[in-house]
């Protein structure tokens, strides 16, 4: 995983003060795995608040092409990804398209919306990697579709170790503005939490799949 320490600090921040992650370790929130949880984190929010999302969007712009080269076409997750991913490939110029959790089951089925040749350079945009079983699908399914994915770059990983591995096997690079760690140096210099709550939210990123609030 590459990341900027500066910028790191700076998404934390931002992400923390519009309440696109929230920490709430004394009523842990259930993710859709069934993942007792106290961070819940949707980054589609930083949407609504156009200094934010131009900060991110420009982050991207500017470190895309650094990190892996200049694509021809930028990809988006659905559905979280693809407001963020418009908005970073219409400030590089460039194509986009979004990638379904699945292919469509009506219509031309496609799990692929928008144009995308054979033999083509994408950088995918992710909001948020958690897993990372979903982004990983995504990039398979451009890779099937004939595309040469470059890297991936997302707002926030959790940075679990699954995750971890799941990219290094699959050979891919990951680039982030913010991590966990990041996020929870911040939320305590600036007192979202205490440092007790800074325990138990270390504790719970070391075995989420089977933590359970005290």
């Amino acid at each position: 995983m590459i990341f900027n320490t500066d910028t790191a600090q700076k998404t934390a921040e931002l992400l923390l003060q519009i309440n696109a992650i929230k920490l709430n370790p004394k009523n842990p929130f259930t993710w859709a795995s069934g993942w007792q949880s106290p961070i819940y984190c949707d980054n589609r929010i930083t949407l609504s608040f156009p200094p934010i999302r131009n900060y991110i969007r420009d982050e991207f712009a500017k470190n895309i092409e650094k990190q892996f080269g200049k694509p021809d076409v930028i990809a988006g997750v659905a559905t979280g990804a693809i407001g963020i991913g418009i908005l970073v490939a219409e400030k590089l110029g460039l194509p986009f398209v979004y990638v379904r959790p699945e292919p469509k089951k009506h219509g031309r089925q496609n799990q692929i919306e928008g144009f995308l040749d054979k033999g083509q350079n994408v950088v995918v945009i992710e909001d948020l990697i958690s897993t990372g079983n979903s982004s990983l699908q995504a990039v398979e399914a451009l890779v099937a579709a004939g595309a040469k994915v470059k890297g991936m770059a997302a707002i926030f990983t959790y940075g679990f170790e699954q995750s971890t591995e799941s990219f290094k096997k699959a050979n891919l690079d990951l680039y982030t503005l913010s991590d966990y760690r990041t996020l929870l140096k911040e939320a305590v210099s600036r007192k979202y939490i205490s440092e007790d709550e800074l325990e138990t939210l270390q504790d719970w990123s070391k075995q989420p799949a089977t933590w359970n609030a005290k």
